[in-house]
């Protein structure tokens, strides 16, 4: 075998560093170059008999999205090379997939595929599920959450790390896990769907991005990288003292799951921090995480504007300030859904 690229060490220390080390890790395969290339830096660590990693067991999950023609043999062959490489347990898991569902096709099936995912860790008994995405992924993801003006949680991009879920190829890109595949022999497949421009992220992909390097930087991508470093780490700390924040304005639950916010301590709190107490309430009734216009209109609430409200919000949960008069005066009252 050629000389290994210097990628794929890189890929092995990142995927080392990630496994469960007395148990089993599953790789989430599409039977792309990314993730064909996460399975084989994988792979390197199941075979070994010492070392700190001697227990570790790698296996692979394959999800069949049944969205292209050929979906069946993809599966198929990237189930043998999977097991060519080592890797064991292998599977081959089905998603359900709408696609007539209103959250669009790209959603729809980031759902179905999720879903299987958790489904082959209960019935396989792993521990954690790797994934595939790259540097690349991640300055998509940064543009595409710059396009939304979702705040800087969404600067922060793809996250290395939630739940059961690990990413350790965030450092490297769609060029070194090609390579880490030719040096396998491994065969990829390119999803058309990759480059379809009907798709949001194809669009950014292969319009978008490579338009802005031509025309501001050719090292555009590097710069969005930083930017979700950046933007993590500041949003990890305002969470972080949100979360400290929150108890302290908090009244007890009554027995109908309603919360009650002291406006004193809400008005107190910078903007960054306030909403951030507001959407951890919301989530605590119940709700989903609230967007922004949503926020701002609760924000209205709290600021004393005329109407007292209710806004409601995502999840069936609504906000309303308590009037003069009643129990509720000075505070911000969020309801959980009812039924």
């Amino acid at each position: 075998m050629a000389k290994a690229p210097a990628a794929l060490h890189r890929a092995r220390k990142a995927v080392g560093e990630v496994l469960d080390p007395e148990g089993l890790t599953l790789v989430a395969c599409s039977g792309g170059a990314d993730s064909l290339a996460l399975a084989a830096a994988a792979a390197w660590h199941h075979g070994r008999s010492s070392g700190p990693l001697a227990a570790a067991r790698v296996g692979g999950v394959v999800v069949d999205h049944h969205l292209h023609p050929d979906s069946a043999v993809v599966s198929g062959r990237t189930v043998s090379q999977l097991k060519g490489l080592g890797l064991d347990p292998v599977r081959i898991y089905s998603a359900d997939v709408d696609p007539e569902s209103a959250l669009g096709p790209e959603a729809a099936a980031r759902t179905g595929r999720y879903q299987a995912f958790r489904d082959a860790m209960a019935e396989l008994g792993a521990s954690r599920i790797l994934l595939a995405h790259t540097r690349d992924d991640q300055a998509e993801q940064v543009l595409l959450g710059l396009a939304r003006g979702s705040g800087t949680r969404s600067l922060a991009g793809i996250p290395p790390a939630r739940g059961p879920f690990r990413r350790p190829l965030l450092g490297l890109s769609r060029t070194d896990t090609e390579a880490i595949c030719r040096h396998y022999g491994l065969d990829w497949w390119q999803d058309p769907a990759n480059s379809d421009p009907r798709f949001l992220r194809s669009k950014v992909r292969t319009q978008v991005l490579p338009y802005l390097e031509r025309e501001l930087a050719a090292s555009l991508r590097d710069s969005l990288v930083r930017t979700a470093e950046i933007a993590a780490a500041d949003a990890d700390h305002l969470e972080n003292q949100a979360k400290q924040v929150f108890p302290t304005v908090l009244e007890d639950p009554d027995h109908t799951g309603a919360l009650r916010l002291k406006l004193k301590g809400l008005r107190a709190e910078p903007p960054a921090i306030r909403r951030r107490v507001i959407a951890l309430a919301v989530a605590a009734a119940g709700g989903a995480n609230p967007s922004f216009e949503r926020l701002v209109a609760v924000e209205k609430l709290v600021a004393g504007s005329r109407s007292a409200g209710p806004v409601e919000l995502e999840g069936r949960v609504t906000v309303s300030r308590g009037t003069r008069g009643t129990p509720d005066y000075g505070k911000l009252v969020v309801v959980p859904p009812s039924g």
